[in-house]
């Protein structure tokens, strides 16, 4: 019977240096996993590997040391645990992401459930290349969001109000951009230095600062062989619509125009930006420059 190599890798199980041994790669969204999935995987691990996990760079785990003859049995204790396979090859990768607000002081969003939206929604599907997603909370940038295919970063839209605000100077030196200057009873930002952190809100001790959450996108990210930096084409924007919007808009631009084994960037250089960019003002996305006020309804080049 001829071994389908191929299928196993797509299916997660990737080729080891010993012949006919596998490393499984696991499906892990946003580095999170239950305690009752961690004692399966041991137990797969003690069972049918070598007795260890190893932890990748993109937050997932893989089993090594399992054996061609135990392939389907190990998927099988495993999904009955709750655990899922991860993929590779051509597809859209598993999700990454940072503890975000719900854990982490400095977060702006939440990212575990974002991070798992877009899982459910586009996780293993087949495209020219790999193409990965990752989710981090604020610009402290944990996650390093432009290093990905694409990049999502949690920020706020802010508004001074003048009636609680003690001037006293605390939101001005939090703030890293040198966007606010506060006088003995004034205060002025200038918003084409702000770059969203959110530090003026979160260290203000009068509530003088009204925060909106909103996310960054940046798009055409690699650290592989070559290593370029995701471009944020367009301003904040504010709802999660707009999010997935942008994110059918970029998966459907590399499917269209990419090339077998070209990664995303590559693509949007040979095919051009300003291809990516009518793609996204065809899904009503903004034009606003990287640190301007966008919501995602304002369109591109208008």
């Amino acid at each position: 019977m001829v071994t389908d190599y191929k299928a196993l890798k797509n299916g997660g199980f990737m080729r080891q240096v010993q012949k006919d041994l596998f490393s499984l790669r696991l499906k892990v969204v946003g580095g999170n996993l239950t305690t009752d999935q961690v004692r399966v995987i041991a137990q797969v691990a003690d069972r049918y590997g070598s007795g260890h996990v190893h932890l990748t760079s993109r937050q997932g785990l893989e089993i090594p040391f399992i054996a061609l003859k135990d392939v389907e049995t190990v998927k099988g204790e495993l999904a009955a645990g709750g655990v899922d396979a991860g993929v590779c090859g051509p597809r859209v990768r598993t999700v990454t992401a940072c503890q975000g607000s719900g854990v982490c002081p400095s977060g702006c969003v939440d990212t575990l459930a974002l991070a798992q939206g877009i899982s459910d929604r586009y996780f293993g599907r087949v495209l020219p290349h790999k193409f990965k997603f990752g989710v981090t909370g604020c610009q402290n940038n944990c996650l390093k969001a432009e290093e990905n295919d694409m990049g999502i970063k949690g920020g706020y839209l802010i508004e001074w109000l003048s009636e609680p605000c003690l001037f006293c100077g605390i939101c001005a030196k939090a703030c890293r951009e040198g966007a606010i200057r506060v006088g003995e009873d004034d205060l002025a930002l200038d918003r084409s230095k702000c770059n969203h952190c959110g530090r003026c809100v979160k260290s203000c001790p009068a509530d003088a600062w009204k925060a909106q959450s909103g996310y960054l996108l940046s798009f055409g990210g690699t650290f592989g062989n070559r290593i370029a930096k995701g471009e944020e084409i367009f301003g904040i924007v504010t709802d999660l619509e707009t999010i997935y919007r942008a994110s059918d808009a970029a998966l459907d631009f590399f499917e269209r125009h990419g090339q077998p084994g070209e990664r995303f960037r590559a693509t949007i250089e040979r095919a051009g930006w300003d291809g990516l960019k009518k793609a996204l003002i065809d899904r009503g996305l903004g034009d606003q420059a990287p640190n301007g006020q966008a919501t995602g309804a304002q369109a591109l080049g208008e």
